[in-house]
């Protein structure tokens, strides 16, 4: 198993649509920076937020999840409440190959501001956006900036096709377009 770098990545998403849409070099001007780097690549997030509140009351259960928990937003800069956490999802389509896990990780820009972005793993054969969770552990509102980097993926190829992909086990979050809020198969 070996980290993919940017000519890889490069060639994956422009010839099998593994990023789409693809920004094939960094993007860092002005902007929390996104785009290929030298062995990854940094994701966006949409303008589209379920952001957390208190005001239904009701318990946040994995299981029975409900949606009073969280409050729609659409902007260009979602404003994340102290010691909150909202749910986003990526501007970018992920088709990852068979042989392909891919892991994410926040940004430093906003962790050195105490807002910690958490992804798990993609899978080999997940298509999908990508819902990234956002914890603002600081005692301030934090801003995250729509269409702007938010995590970087680090691609890892196995030596051998999986046996059995996400697609495989059609995995409950295949193909997912939104914000996909947390589900347990009946």
């Amino acid at each position: 198993m070996g980290l993919k770098s940017d000519k890889w990545i490069r060639k994956m998403s422009l010839e099998a649509d593994m990023i789409v849409p693809f920004a094939e070099e960094q993007v860092g001007r002005g902007v929390v920076s996104y785009g290929v780097s030298s062995y990854g690549y940094d994701i966006r997030v949409g303008d589209e937020f379920k952001i957390f509140t208190n005001i239904g009351g009701t318990v946040v259960d994995p299981k029975n999840f409900d949606e009073k928990n969280v409050v729609d937003f659409k902007g260009d800069v979602c404003i994340v409440p102290p010691n909150s956490f909202a749910l986003a999802r990526t501007i970018e389509y992920f088709n990852m190959p068979d042989d392909v896990l891919a892991i994410c990780l926040g940004k430093s820009t906003y962790a050195r501001c105490g807002i910690i972005v958490n992804v798990t793993p993609f899978e080999p054969g997940f298509k999908g956006h990508i819902t990234i969770e956002i914890s603002n552990t600081t005692p301030l509102p934090a801003k995250i900036y729509a269409n702007e980097g938010i995590a970087q993926v680090l691609f890892l190829q196995g030596d051998e096709p999986c046996e059995v992909t996400y697609a495989d086990k059609k995995g409950k979050y295949q193909a997912q377009e939104g914000i996909t809020l947390p589900r347990i198969l009946k």
